[in-house]
């Protein structure tokens, strides 16, 4: 049965910052298009790989860094909302969005639509720290974590850590404007950890943070999509296998995979700190004391949500308009076994975690259906400007993730 979208809510895509590869994205474009709903996205400028969607409608080419004032950007977003001229679907794609339209939602709220939430919890849930008290608060297990407020702090703790640590951005904006470190950093030594530190000012914006061994590990997904009253509409488990920078960053290759302990344990999670919205969780299951921990809570749509579907259509995106426009979200288990591959990351990963220890068990030894990122049979351009846009700058990128790891220092990711 097709799904009953209101066809005259269009939805918007928000994307602060410079990275305009973004599948994510051009997955919620053609997911929400071929439904029939206008869609709209902000771009980097006219060429990106969701510029050339077939299902957009119009790309408003607004470069922006996320480390704009609250005040230019919400102005941009309510401008952009004027052109639309009708209410559309908030659709953020990054942290610092998800928090800039919670914390202005009188101002946002004549012109788009979007779940209401506590203003203060997505920077909360953004934040390391603030995700790291949420879990101790509400005994949901994560890694031990330290958060040092000065160069003694770090020193303090470099005498006493059990090394490699893992290093992270504290907090979402911050990141953008006055990054420490370039993303997730693996520290190998106290050496490596004070040479580092000096470079991170006088109020270090970091988390120091237990580091999990890959080899005693499994990488675990969680997308889901939460109604007003905190109660998951949508909710998907799935079993990550490669990411690029690997173990680090973003997923390369992930398969679905049935798992009611995780499911639970998220929407239990969800229902306590009250949270309404899309959801992208990474967790790892520790081998060691057989215990799920989460890593990072992301209060937006996750890049690789399109691995997800119900037997009856629903993705997370889909989940969200139908709810916003006053539709039924119909109910269906996912599809196990789903596999999605990120076509231009996917290889270096696979290469790098030939030599890695790492393993997924739980993966299926075969797919029964892959879902690629960029190519689409009904809408190729994506795929083939994504190319164009690759060559240089993108084996320039890969080239400097790969130094960075040989250094031993850390894999780095946005």
């Amino acid at each position: 049965m097709p799904l009953d979208a209101d066809r005259d809510v269009p939805g918007l895509i928000v994307k602060f910052g410079d990275y305009p590869l973004h599948h994510g994205g051009v997955g919620a474009i053609r997911s929400l298009g071929r439904m029939g709903v206008p869609m709209y996205a902000i771009t980097e400028d006219a060429y990106t790989p969701a510029a050339s969607s077939r299902y957009l409608t119009r790309a408003f080419v607004w470069p922006t860094t996320g480390a704009e004032e609250p005040d230019h950007l919400v102005e941009g977003l309510l401008r952009i909302g004027r052109r639309i001229g009708r209410p559309a679907v908030l659709i953020p794609t990054d942290e610092e969005a998800a928090v800039l339209i919670a914390e202005h939602q009188d101002a946002l709220g004549d012109r788009f639509l979007f779940p209401r939430v506590d203003p203060a919890l997505p920077r909360r849930l953004a934040s390391k720290q603030g995700l790291h008290e949420l879990c101790a608060e509400h005994g949901i297990p994560s890694p031990a974590a330290a958060f040092p407020q000065s160069y003694d702090d770090i020193a303090d703790f470099a005498e006493k850590a059990r090394f490699p640590i893992v290093a992270k951005n504290r907090e979402a904006f911050v990141r953008r404007s006055r990054p420490a470190v370039n993303g997730t950093t693996k520290i190998a030594t106290r050496e490596g950890l004070l040479a580092l530190a000096r470079d991170w000012g006088t109020r270090p914006g970091v988390v120091l943070q237990e580091y999990l061994p890959r080899e005693d590990a499994e990488d675990w997904i969680v997308h889901a999509y939460a109604d007003a009253d905190a109660n998951p509409l949508a909710l998907f488990t799935g079993v990550k296998v490669r990411s690029w920078p690997p173990h680090a960053g973003m997923t390369a290759n992930a398969y679905v995979v049935d798992n009611p302990e995780l499911a639970d344990l998220a929407a239990r999670f969800v229902k306590q700190i009250g949270f309404s919205g899309i959801i992208d969780l990474d967790l790892r299951f520790d081998r060691r004391d057989g215990r799920y921990k989460l890593l990072d809570f992301n209060p937006r749509m996750g890049a690789q949500f399109r691995l997800f579907e119900s037997e009856s259509g629903v993705d997370v995106v889909r989940a969200m308009h139908l709810d916003l426009t006053g539709r039924r979200v119909p109910e269906g288990e996912q599809r196990a076994g789903q596999r999605y591959v990120v076509e231009n990351i996917d290889l270096p990963a696979l290469l790098a975690y030939r030599r890695s220890g790492y393993t997924t068990p739980h993966a299926p030894g075969r797919p029964s259906g892959t879902e690629l990122a960029w190519l689409a049979g009904d809408d190729p351009l994506p795929f083939v400007t994504m190319l164009a846009r690759l060559v240089r700058p993108g084996a320039k990128h890969l080239y400097e993730l790969w130094r960075t790891n040989r250094r031993g220092s850390g894999t780095s990711t946005n």
